[in-house]
């Protein structure tokens, strides 16, 4: 498969079912190098589906998937080389520190020691978890093992970051100083950024924008621009106009 320029995830085609469900029918879009890209949708959407199949938890049977150019089936794990992971549900071992977690982590991605912790230093300090680094995660709160989780992603310099859910049970002041880092890491560092969520705050209108709704996707484009084309006020209108729901009152 030929990679656009600036396409560095290509979903094309995609359709899965699993217990005679259809959980993804025809999916399609691209995440492109320095955009955060928005997969909206709400509970039950086949999200997770979806970014199950990028990490290769599931294998894609109906269409293709690409990183880089390159597609899982052909290229099988090497493909997910380029690719940084954050799930919804913690994988982090709760009784190892911060420090063992990601040397873990940078050794099986054949780091060495001294690039491991040079690069574990950069990104707790990037994140403000730094003096955080020598204490069991068992210790520590939502927020900071997000925080370790999101540094781990990123130890092997990846091109494509993949969140699901990412902010699920955090507090609002930390939701947003997460999303607010994950932005300007697509913003100064070039990398692409695919950030699932049913959660219309966590958008800014110059993202980019995928909206799933029952295995489908019902509009793509800059989130101001799925709000253009519907002719409504607000994202969170255009979500509830998209999938169907009733808009909150108090949306702007």
């Amino acid at each position: 498969m030929t990679m656009q320029s600036d396409a560095v995830l290509e979903v094309k085609d995609v359709s899965f079912s699993y217990a005679g469900r259809l959980a993804l029918d025809d999916v399609g879009f691209t995440v492109r190098r320095g955009r955060f890209t928005a997969l909206l949708g709400p509970n039950g959407a086949g999200k997770t589906t979806l970014f199950s199949l990028i990490t290769r938890l599931f294998d894609t049977r109906v269409g293709s998937i690409a990183i880089c150019g390159r597609t899982l089936a052909e290229a099988g794990p090497q493909a997910l080389a380029p690719l940084g992971v954050v799930f919804q549900q913690t994988t982090l071992d709760l009784d190892l520190t911060v420090r063992q977690n990601l040397r873990y982590f940078a050794r099986l991605r054949g780091m060495s020691i001294r690039d491991a912790d040079r690069r574990i230093e950069e990104e707790l300090s990037r994140l403000d978890t730094a003096e955080r680094i020598d204490e069991k995660v068992r210790a520590l709160n939502g927020g900071h093992r997000r925080r370790v989780e999101i540094a781990r992603a990123l130890l092997h310099d990846p091109q494509l970051v993949v969140l699901d859910e990412a902010t699920v049970g955090l507090d609002v002041p930390t939701r947003k100083a997460i999303v607010g880092h994950v932005h300007e890491l697509a913003r100064t560092r070039g990398l692409a950024v695919l950030w699932t969520t049913h959660l219309i705050d966590e958008i800014h209108a110059d993202d980019d924008l995928v909206v799933m709704n029952k295995g489908r996707i019902v509009a793509s484009g800059t989130a101001a621009g799925v709000v253009a084309s519907t002719g409504t006020a607000s994202l969170d209108a255009a979500f509830a106009k998209l999938i169907g729901r009733p808009a909150r009152e108090d949306a702007a």
